[in-house]
């Protein structure tokens, strides 16, 4: 209740496109965005209707999100946020995505190829994973595109700013 009136009245989240044509039709699917804020996440999370919650999940960096008591539990039960380890190279993390993807009936996993916020607001350089994600588990691509993140949450600031963010679906 509290994301939604925040998106609702602080942040003032559009959504342009449908998620209800969306789940009936693709049980599985990969949601990659562009990363530029703190907000990317749980700005997509509010534009997913509520009733398709059990099935969203979040990739998030375990050296940020997880790194305390108070946001390892805003992440895991707030969230639905799976620790991805950024500084692991034994791919512990493409594992447990893969395997979710594999075995979940039903799951929306929310991604950020660029693996890391932007500085600038502009779109980086994938990496690898979203496409072996894809790959190896038969998984769509959704692409969505946030418009105005990096304005009202840019990378060093404390809290985000009011104001409007819009959240692109599809191409």
């Amino acid at each position: 209740i509290f994301l939604k009136l925040a998106f609702r009245f602080y942040i003032r989240l559009k959504v342009v496109g449908d998620f209800h044509s969306l789940y009936k039709t693709n049980p599985r699917l990969l949601l990659i965005s562009n990363h530029a804020s703190h907000l990317d996440a749980v700005s997509i999370a509010a534009a997913v209707p509520f009733q398709y919650w059990t099935n969203l999940f979040i990739s998030a960096a375990k050296d940020y999100w997880f790194r305390n008591s108070v946001f390892m539990f805003f992440s895991k039960h707030c969230l639905g946020a799976i620790p991805i380890d950024r500084r692991d190279r034994t791919g512990e993390a493409i594992k447990l995505c893969t395997t979710l993807l594999k075995d979940l009936e039903r799951i929306w996993l929310i991604l950020f190829p660029e693996g890391t916020r932007s500085k600038d607001g502009y779109i980086q350089p994938f990496k690898r994973g979203v496409s072996l994600f894809a790959l190896k588990t038969d998984t769509p691509i959704l692409f969505l595109y946030l418009e105005g993140n990096n304005n009202l949450w840019p990378k060093g600031r404390l809290i985000p700013l009011p104001g409007r963010l819009t959240l692109h679906v599809g191409p």
